[in-house]
């Protein structure tokens, strides 16, 4: 390529111009603040044309940008737009330590920007982009990279952002519609809530890895691939630039549309220059369940399925709901009456559980009419489809001939059972007679079950608790049963406590066998005793026997003997974690690291969501994770720290855990949540991945805190360094790494749940670029 060689005064005019530009921007210096009703309530860009800070939403404050430069104040950008407005006694501050942070009365505070990342300057541009920078002038934060609704000329959506339209036309929060720039190259439009079922797409699907969708500043909007090609126009047409203000936005009906505004003329509003679809009835799920739009003279119009009636009057996104008496299959018999209503032209998304072929539309009803199951059918050229309830994403087009079938039921009964009156004080005498010998009986045979239950529970009792059982009688129970050991037989099980394999904060680990099965076994004898609780204990224990998972070890046994305390484990005959990470013998290779992470991240997610008491570990570590003869990875000692220090469960502020893997909000004194066990590991998943500890002085001192090198060769590419010489999948190792620095976010609130985790891990959803976890 030539490069041009400027003369000197062209070039210090372009500087002048440069420089000039740099200046077309509003600088907000640290230290400022704004409250709603002061003069000050906004900072303005250079033209004033935009502003950043309060405008009214309903009866409170909401902070975003708009345009102030004209007499419509439309809003283009919403801070945390999902929290609730706040009061007239707001302040929005960017403190000096460099953080946009809004403070309502009650103390809660709102961060807006990158709350790790101090800013030392912020600026309100003149083409609506709010930019927070660092001390070297580089971008950290802004909001044309972070969009709501609206995209402005020069914004890019970026692949992997999504607009989300607002819940009204006065409410800015998350409403019902999106478009979002899939990492595919599609661009699609679908329902929040239902990604499968997009009503709008580009169609460009394999055009070129990170597509981005461009608004120019020649009002053009097409899609741009990595190399700079554009690979689709969306929009048509020249527009005039001149005086003129346009954006673009996904509107509360979830159709896309490009608006212009004049500002030379009077009374000026603003008007529509294209949309991407002309029918209101396309976006699915504008009239909600149960209801199907009707296009009226342009506009649409929902109407409910016959015998329905909308939940909200007004509000069609509530959709409908049945007006007659709801029946189960259970007591839809004969004697109930139901219409079959047909629907002509109708449409729907199709969730049939059932589909058959039948001749005609009277097939279809006979088909339906015979499954108490079936609440609605679709029928449409000898194919019948049978649906239960709420039918979603209905409209009705004269396009189609589809037929749509709804059971109504009412309340008379298609039969009537007549008693002739000469017997019908008789009837009611021997029905009486009947109903007083059955309660009696059911009575009596209630009583005498519970005697006999509780007697054989009684003796059951005293037969498990006698000391004179013996070891090798001892036969493990079934499912969701945990066996208790007297302490003179787990004596006899590991011979006197002779073979010590392991060590930790709560106990030691010895280990033993069940004699009569040569079953081997782990018992560890809990260090601290407790001195009340025997309740407690007990009712923990069983709660921990319930819990069956593959990546769980399982608990066998307990003792509670006088001041012995001791839980009986099966054994895991490969050790530890940290056994394998951190001896170079015995590392696992990288296919056996990724199964010990997904195994780990399965076991914490059924610990948190799955088992029928939820556990917070509180000290997931390598020393805690257990590798079974197969080298698959097994938690243990989960739900052990509540239990062995209750002095600090009643407490927000005592620390559980082991340093290095312990949570910033344990530090803090804030509630801790499962996001605790997350941070943990994201720790661990750190030690996987490098083989190596999280604090480690030995190592240079750039590489020594583990979590800072790992971040700095993330942002720099270097992500190799990480694993030395082994030979990886380079995009798997990102991938990795990407889920790590989310688990470690310092902000609780930014660490997925580990359901979330388990899916990234297994590639089932996308991976964003993750912030710096913490401002080091």
């Amino acid at each position: 390529m030539a490069y041009l060689r400027l003369p000197p005064l062209l070039a210090f005019i372009l500087l002048f111009a440069g420089s000039e530009a740099q200046q077309r921007q509003s600088n907000i210096s640290l230290g400022s603040s704004l409250t709603p009703h002061d003069q000050n309530s906004s900072w303005l860009s250079n033209s004033g044309l935009f502003a950043f800070g309060f405008y009214k939403q309903g009866d409170g404050f909401s902070v975003g940008i708009f345009m102030a430069g004209i007499p419509q104040k439309t809003v283009v950008w919403t801070a945390n737009r999902d929290s609730p407005p706040v009061t007239s006694n707001a302040t929005l501050q960017f403190t000096g330590e460099g953080r946009l942070v809004l403070r309502s009365t009650t103390g809660d505070e709102q961060y807006i920007g990158d709350r790790d990342q101090p800013a030392s300057s912020a600026s309100m541009l003149d083409s609506g982009n709010l930019i927070l920078y660092s001390s070297s002038g580089r971008i950290i934060w802004e909001s044309f990279s972070n969009p709501t609704e609206t995209l402005l000329p020069t914004q890019r959506l970026r692949a992997g952002n999504q607009l989300v339209s607002s819940a009204s036309e006065s409410d800015h929060s998350s409403g019902r519609f999106r478009l979002k720039m899939q990492n595919d190259g599609n661009l699609v439009q679908y329902p929040v809530r239902t990604p499968s079922y997009a009503y709008y797409e580009s169609g460009t699907v394999g055009g070129g890895d990170n597509m981005s969708l461009v608004f120019d500043a020649d009002i053009q909007l097409y899609l741009l691939n990595s190399n700079g090609v554009n690979i689709k126009n969306i929009t048509n047409g020249e527009y005039p630039t001149k005086d003129r203000t346009y954006l673009m936005r996904i509107d509360v009906d979830g159709i896309f549309r490009l608006y212009s505004y004049n500002r030379r003329q009077s009374n000026s509003t603003w008007s529509i220059e294209w949309s991407s679809s002309n029918d209101k009835c396309d976006p699915k799920g504008i009239c909600g369940i149960n209801a199907f739009c009707v296009n009226n003279d342009q506009e649409a119009d929902c109407t409910c399925l016959p015998g329905f009636d909308f939940v909200e009057k007004g509000n069609w996104s509530s959709g409908c709901e049945s007006t007659s008496v709801a029946y189960s299959c259970a007591n839809k018999s004969n004697s109930v009456a139901y219409d079959i209503e047909v629907l002509s032209n109708t449409i729907w998304a199709n969730n049939a559980y059932s589909v058959l072929q039948v001749e005609a539309k009277e097939g279809c009803i006979q088909a339906c009419s015979d499954d108490c199951n079936c609440e609605a059918a679709f029928y449409k050229d000898g194919e019948c489809r049978k649906l239960k309830l709420p039918l979603l994403y209905g409209r009705r087009t004269l396009e189609v001939s589809d037929i749509t079938l709804i059971k109504v039921y009412t309340t008379t009964p298609l039969v009537e059972t007549t008693v002739p009156k000469d017997s019908d004080e008789r009837y009611r005498k021997d029905i009486l007679i009947i109903g007083i010998v059955l309660i009696s009986f059911g009575s009596i045979m209630l009583v005498i079950s519970v005697v006999v239950f509780r007697k054989r529970n009684f003796h059951a009792y005293k037969e498990i608790n006698k000391k004179s059982c013996r070891c090798q009688d001892v036969e493990l129970l079934g499912d969701g049963v945990i066996m208790p050991f007297t302490y003179e037989e787990l004596e006899k099980m590991t011979d006197g406590f002779k073979e010590e394999i392991g060590r930790g904060s709560f106990g030691t680990v010895y280990k033993g066998t069940i004699l009569n099965s040569q079953k081997e076994v782990a018992v560890k004898k809990l260090g601290k005793v407790l001195e009340e609780g025997e309740r407690e204990f007990q009712n923990e224990m069983k709660a921990i026997g319930r819990t069956h998972h593959k990546n769980l070890v399982r608990l066998l046994g307990y003792c509670y003997e006088g001041s012995n305390r001791l839980l009986i484990y099966e054994y895991m005959s490969n050790g530890s974690l940290a056994d394998m990470l951190f001896n170079p013998e015995n590392k696992p290779c990288w296919e056996e690291r990724l199964g010990i992470t997904c195994g780990i991240a399965s076991g914490i997610l059924y610990l948190h969501e799955e088992c029928a008491t939820q556990i917070i570990h509180c000290d997931i570590k390598p020393q805690n994770i257990l590798i079974d003869e197969y080298r698959h990875a097994k938690i243990s000692d989960f739900g052990l720290a509540k239990l062995l220090k209750p002095d600090q469960t009643k407490t927000n502020t005592g620390i559980r855990g082991t340093r290095g893997y312990v949570a910033p909000e344990w530090h803090r004194k804030l509630p801790i949540t499962t996001k605790a066990d997350v941070y943990s590991f994201g720790i661990v998943m750190l030690e996987i991945i490098c083989c190596r500890r999280n604090l480690s002085w030995t190592l240079p001192e750039e590489e020594a805190v583990l979590e800072e090198w790992v971040y700095d060769c993330f942002e720099r590419g270097e992500l190799l360094k990480l694993v030395g010489n082994e030979e990886i999948d380079k995009r798997q190792l990102e991938e990795m790494v990407k889920v790590a620095l989310w688990c470690i976010q310092d902000e609780p609130s930014r660490r997925p749940l580990m359901k979330k985790v388990l899916l990234m891990l297994e590639g089932t959803v996308e991976i964003p670029i993750p912030p710096n976890p913490v401002f080091l």
